[in-house]
């Protein structure tokens, strides 16, 4: 059975403070080739932030002004697959920036999936340096700043309606923090087998909680529930206590199951397309009922 937790929505969001937009000023000029695909522009571009310059994909419909969305990769970073979730929601309405989250290191994607394996040591150490700059303090924070700042100044950007953000496996904890750090613009957020959710540190994504104004839903992999079992109830409390409209759900399949490139354990495809699909379904909708 799928855990299913619904936290109703707080009449007064009005009492959380505004967390300004530190690189507000923060521009992005379009590098590379710009492509239209079935009504889509798919554009390469840069975003200025405090840290540097993110090289990214910026991907629309072809005309008209629409909610802003914010794709947070998994650990192989800003690539094909990526991309094509962008193409997707921008099919659907919806102008899509996904960044290179390794940007401070390398240029994307920073690290090849195939042939990558979690067992493997040196795949590990070349893993954990990429991860090193967004999971510095304040990082993601000031990314999130900028990103945002980047579709807020994108003529096929509806500035009157939220953006959302969603993110996938390292992805997941990034949208908890894109959320929380801006909290008048992201209006809804999804992370799906999101990693590290719950920890002990004291800015744990879960503390971030009470920062948020969106609506979340977040799509838990069987086998991480299995080995953080109370991960789900410690958030539904912090989801409730805050009055932030949340839904919890696990589901059947391994961490990674969304994404069509996850390489294969033991032999065995982590991809789960009907799974993927409910997930993207539900993504979809929350979208189009917090975005406006």
């Amino acid at each position: 059975m799928a855990d299913d937790t619904r936290v109703p929505e707080s009449p007064d969001l009005s009492r959380r403070d505004f967390v300004a937009l530190s690189v507000a000023a923060g521009l992005a000029a379009a590098a590379g080739t710009t492509a239209a695909r079935a009504g889509v522009v798919e554009t390469s571009v840069e975003v200025k932030t405090a840290d540097g310059t993110c090289d990214a994909a910026f991907i629309h419909p072809e005309s008209g002004r629409h909610p802003g969305v914010i794709i947070w990769p998994d650990a192989f970073g800003l690539r094909a697959s990526m991309r094509d979730m962008a193409k997707r929601l921008a099919a659907d309405g919806y102008s899509v920036l996904v960044p290179n989250p390794y940007y401070r290191v390398t240029r994307a994607p920073g690290i090849d999936a195939e042939g990558f394996s979690f067992q493997n040591q040196d795949n590990m150490a070349t893993l954990r340096k990429l991860m090193g700059g967004i999971g510095a303090a304040g990082a993601a924070e000031g990314d999130a700043a900028a990103f945002v700042a980047f579709l807020d100044a994108q003529p096929s950007v509806d500035t009157a309606k939220k953006i959302g953000t969603q993110g996938y496996c390292m992805g997941g904890p990034l949208v908890f923090r894109t959320a929380a750090a801006v909290p008048n613009r992201i209006g809804a957020g999804g992370s799906f087998h999101g990693g590290g959710l719950v920890t002990n540190a004291p800015d744990s994504p879960h503390t971030l909680i009470p920062k948020m104004k969106a609506r979340l839903y977040v799509a838990i992999a069987s086998n991480d529930d299995a080995r953080q079992p109370d991960a789900k109830d410690t958030l539904r409390a912090a989801f409730a206590a805050a009055k932030v409209p949340a839904e919890i759900e696990v589901y059947q399949s391994l961490h990674g199951w969304c994404v069509p490139d996850m390489p294969a354990e033991a032999g065995k495809p982590i991809y789960n397309k009907p799974e993927a699909e409910k997930a993207w379904a539900k993504l979809v909708a929350l979208y189009k009922t917090a975005l406006g």
